[in-house]
């Protein structure tokens, strides 16, 4: 997850994130990499950083989705997935016509771009990767 504060314009936005593990079998895993804070400023634009390493190929079944959950609350929505080889953003929410897919799975990238930072962009993003079977 990546995670933080937003503040009033002019100053920095702190997202945090963490590093999440998904996988069949612990011998079979990916390891997903997030920047622990990210700072951006109100109005401005931040990269929320993905990246992961898989002991497998990567499949042309390779999901990523990033989920977004807003500071204070207990629900988690969907952002944006990547599947199939196209990237979606997801058609509810405050990011549908601010974000970007900068990403690369086949360099093992799943990094999307905010634009125009708000307050309600405060919380935590969390980013998860599947590479099937």
């Amino acid at each position: 997850p990546v995670m933080g504060t937003v503040p009033v314009p002019g100053s920095p936005v702190g997202l945090t994130g963490l590093c999440p593990l998904a996988g069949p079998s612990p011998t079979s895993s990916i390891h997903v990499y997030t920047q622990r804070e990210v700072y951006g400023t109100v109005g401005s634009h931040v990269t929320l950083s993905c990246s992961f390493w898989s002991s497998e190929w990567i499949s042309e079944d390779i999901s990523i989705t990033w989920h977004f959950q807003a500071e204070g609350s207990r629900d988690s929505t969907s952002i944006f997935h990547y599947a199939k080889g196209q990237p979606y953003i997801d058609d509810v929410g405050s990011f549908k016509e601010r974000m970007e897919w900068v990403g690369n799975p086949h360099r093992k990238d799943g990094s999307i771009v905010i634009h125009n930072l708000d307050y309600t962009d405060n919380g935590t993003f969390t980013c998860d990767v599947k590479n099937p079977p």
